[in-house]
Order: C-alpha cells, then sequence, then structure tokens
C-alpha cells in the first residue's frame, strides 16, 4: 500500500509518499516508524532533527549545492550501533574506518590506533563504553575504550593467533559481558568472556542446517535472555537463549552477507533485505508485524539497505549504503527525548 505522509509547516503543507505494509491479524495498523534525522557530515551532530519543511524540499529537490554545503563523510556505511552515551558508530567498508556521531556533545570523529583497518564490517558496544570492531580481512577484533582510544586486539590470552577466520556481525550480553562474534568461515558464532577468553562455540565446523547450526551466520543480536542468529546460508533467523541452545527459527524470503538484524526490547526482530530495500519486522513468535521502505533517495527510502540497530528500545538506526548514509527513526507513535 501507499501511505502518503503529511508534512505541515506555518499553512504550508507537503505529502511524502511512502511505502509501507502492516499486518496485525489481517488488519491495517498504525505506522509504527518515524523518520528523525540522518547522518552523513559532520554537521549532522552540530543541530537537531533538521526543521521538517527543509526535510521535505530537500527530499523533493535535493540538498542545496554550494560550497557551504558539508561533504558526505560516509563511503559505505555497513553496520551501526551506539553506546551508553547515545554515540553512534559506524563501519565504513570502503573508507576503512568507524565514524563517531556524538550528537549530544556535537562532535565528530573517527576511532584510530592498532593500526590501520582492513574491512570493518561488525561493532559493538559494552555498558562500560568500550567498542568492539571486527576486521574480516585482519582476523581479530579491535577494542577501543569510552574514550575512543585503542585499546588491544580480541586474541587469545597467550600467543598472538586469531580466534577468527573472517569476523563478521558482534553483539554483547550487557549482564554478563560476554561477546558473541559470527566467525561465518567457521560457520559458527565464538563466544568469549570480558577478558577474551573462550566460553563456548555455537555451531559445527562443517556448517550445517539443524537447530543451533549455521550456514554462513553473519549477525547476532541479544534482547534480555536471548540470542538472534543471522543465519545467512539457512536463510532464516535462529533464537537460541545465551548458552547457545535452540529456542526457535524464523524463515525469512531473503538474506545475504550484508543483510542487518536487531531485536528490540519487546524481542520483535528486524531484518533488512538489500535487495528490495526494504525492512522486516517479526514479532517474537515470528509472524511478521509489518515490512517497510522502497527504493529511493528520500527519508524512508534505501539504496543498498543493510545495518541495523535499536537504541534504548525506540530509536531504529539503519545504514543506508549507497546513499552513503544512517538513517535515525523513531519506533512507535509517542514522542521519545533524544530520539
Amino acid at each position: 500500500m501507499w501511505r502518503l505522509a503529511c508534512i505541515s509547516l506555518i499553512g504550508f503543507s507537503l505529502s511524502l509518499p511512502v511505502a509501507e505494509h502492516l499486518y496485525a491479524a489481517g488488519e491495517e495498523v498504525s505506522p509504527p516508524l518515524t523518520f528523525v534525522r540522518q547522518f552523513a557530515t559532520a554537521q549532522d551532530v552540530n543541530s537537531g532533527p533538521e526543521p521538517l519543511l527543509t526535510q521535505a524540499v530537500n527530499a523533493i529537490a535535493g540538498p542545496p549545492e554550494d560550497p557551504q554545503h558539508p561533504p558526505l563523510l560516509l563511503q559505505r556505511p555497513l553496520a551501526v550501533t551506539t553506546d551508553s552515551s547515545h554515540r553512534l558508530y559506524v563501519t565504513d567498508i570502503s573508507g576503512a574506518a568507524v565514524h563517531v556521531f556524538d550528537y549530544l556533545r556535537s562532535k565528530y570523529s573517527v576511532l584510530k590506533g592498532g593500526g590501520p583497518m582492513r574491512s570493518p564490517v561488525g561493532v559493538a558496544a559494552d555498558r562500560q563504553g568500550n567498542v568492539y570492531v571486527s576486521d574480516s580481512t585482519l582476523r581479530t577484533v579491535l577494542i577501543f575504550d569510552s574514550k575512543g582510544k585503542f585499546s588491544r586486539y580480541l586474541k587469545r590470552p597467550r600467543g598472538e593467533e586469531s580466534y577468527f577466520d573472517g569476523p563478521h556481525g558482534i553483539a554483547i550480553d550487557p549482564a554478563s559481558g560476554h561477546i558473541y562474534v559470527c566467525d561465518s568461515p567457521r560457520q559458527m558464532v565464538i563466544v568469549l568472556d570480558r577478558k577474551g577468553g573462550l566460553v563456548t562455540r555455537i555451531g559445527v565446523r562443517s556448517g550445517g542446517s539443524d537447530k543451533g547450526e549455521f550456514r554462513n551466520p553473519t549477525q547476532a543480536a541479544i534482547s534480555r535472555d536471548e540470542i538472534a542468529v543471522l543465519d545467512s546460508g539457512n536463510t532464516r533467523v535462529q533464537i537460541l537463549d545465551l548458552r547457545g541452545h535452540f529456542r526457535r527459527e524464523i524463515k525469512v524470503a531473503y538474506i545475504d552477507n550484508q543483510s542487518g538484524l536487531a531485536m528490540d526490547d519487546d524481542k520483535n526482530i528486524y531484518v533488512s533485505d538489500p535487495e528490495l530495500n526494504h525492512l522486516q519486522v517479526f514479532a517474537p513468535d515470528g509472524h511478521m508485524l509489518y515490512d517497510f521502505g522502497e527504493t529511493g533517495t528520500k527519508p524512508g527510502q534505501f539504496d543498498h539497505i543493510s545495518g541495523l540497530w535499536v537504541d534504548s528500545g525506540h530509536c531504529l538506526y539503519i545504514a543506508d549504503t549507497n546513499n552513503r548514509r544512517v538513517e535515525e527513526f523513531r519506533i512507535g507513535s509517542g514522542g521519545v527525548p533524544g530520539c
């Protein structure tokens, strides 16, 4: 269906078409996502969301082309997360960098240290503000402290050997501090403690399609006592307990290596489809709640939608890869400070 999102400002109104399909026991429900802002330039952290009129005009005519308009920083954003201070971290696989948008402090920076990154593909933050970045080419995870200073590599406690063949998505259990890393070539999720000690491995080395087995696991997300794993090769999301015991699965029509995955506080599951440029949202029991998005450059549209992250239960961040930006949405209809 097509919904006309009406924007009204001082007697001026404008309707922006947004493609949405909504489900609730076979009936249409209210739109659950509201566009808030985008992050693409250093100036995007210097003020609040653009006025609605400016958003509307830019959506149709494009941003102003003048020397004062800041250049885009992102080349190919892939994964996103926020820390406890609500700083936004974006991995840029083409730029070989992790961008930091600190909206509350009006500051932009880049994570540095530990040698040059090659292919940063995953990012996560713990309760202490430490940031973990997986680099699939370097075959390791880099750790930065809450001030953005490089701390160490996530390797075996003794020696220089890495735990990983090709680390991808990362999720961190806030209660235990355990780090869950999707190692796609090994067909496993590797679980480590805060010090880098091995806790367990989930899956089998050769891969498989049985419960608790994976073929090309690429993303993980945690909500309370459960972890969801994007099992790309089996076109499904598996939901496990935090010890790796299978609970249930959700079959998905299409997933690739750059599809994103997120869970909110209610354990709803978000999966992005880079080919069709839309987001699918599933209830914990697996039935579809809604899908959202379409191809384009306007707010709520995407060109190769990829990484996803839900912050504080009500802010959804989406890596809009080929549009070289991250879009932020509010989940639900209520006004929430900071989103």
